[in-house]
């Protein structure tokens, strides 16, 4: 059965194309809201007491506080490659990751 455009029809989402006018690209790259740069602003000269207040607030206890610095400090997870013997068994494979376990074979650390 064919649908017609009459008022039985379901509704067309909008089309999608450019969210400019030709020749409007928009905000150019690097532009930073008006908020943003009130914020820096404000807070000029004050980062390394509002810094230690916040590794204060951790030292004493606050976790979400102690996570949000922690996220910061410590690398991202990486993938890794590790390289296995050759496994002919399933038996094989338990050996291979009991030398993981006791760390003989080691991870390279996969650069992206």
């Amino acid at each position: 059965m064919r649908r017609t455009n009459g008022p039985d029809s379901f509704p067309r989402p909008a089309a999608r194309g450019r969210p400019f006018p030709k020749g409007n690209s928009g905000r150019k790259l690097g532009s930073k809201n008006r908020s943003t740069l009130l914020t820096v602003a404000l807070l000029e000269g004050e980062t390394d007491a509002l810094l230690r207040t916040a590794i204060d607030l951790a030292l004493a206890g606050d976790g979400p506080m102690l996570k949000f610095l922690l996220s910061r400090l410590l690398p991202r997870e990486r993938r890794i490659t590790i390289e296995l013997p050759e496994m002919e068994f399933a038996d094989d494979g338990v050996e291979a990751l009991g030398s993981i376990m006791r760390a003989e074979l080691t991870p390279l650390i996969w650069r992206t």
